[in-house]
């Protein structure tokens, strides 16, 4: 499985998206990361080992607490393969509009 699929795999649960949302302005501890959601701070790290096993998150550790921040290279390879679409479509529009020009 590619690094982006598994990426994409691991953002496809409305929980994780969530946790990775939170994620999004600072690094947090577990316990910050689990203020406000419905489920327990065991099942907060379960989703949160699927979000660093696809490269989404990473941990360090400051004093006796693992703090969670996001990880670039997850994001990089869901945009490499997202840009991988836009090029595509750019090169369609390219070929479209160079038929129109030689219609003209």
């Amino acid at each position: 499985m590619s690094s982006s699929e598994k990426a994409f795999n691991a953002l496809g649960d409305p929980t994780r998206r969530i946790i990775f949302e939170k994620l999004r302005t600072s690094p947090l501890a577990v316990v910050h990361i689990a203020e406000g959601l419905s489920i327990s701070r065991p099942a907060v790290s379960q989703h949160l080992k699927v979000l660093r096993e696809a490269k989404l998150i990473s941990i360090h550790q400051q004093g006796t607490k693992n703090i969670y921040q996001i990880d670039q290279q997850g994001i990089l390879a869901m945009r490499s393969y997202l840009d991988s679409f836009w090029d595509t479509a750019l090169a369609a529009f390219k070929s479209a509009a160079e038929k129109t020009e030689d219609h003209e």
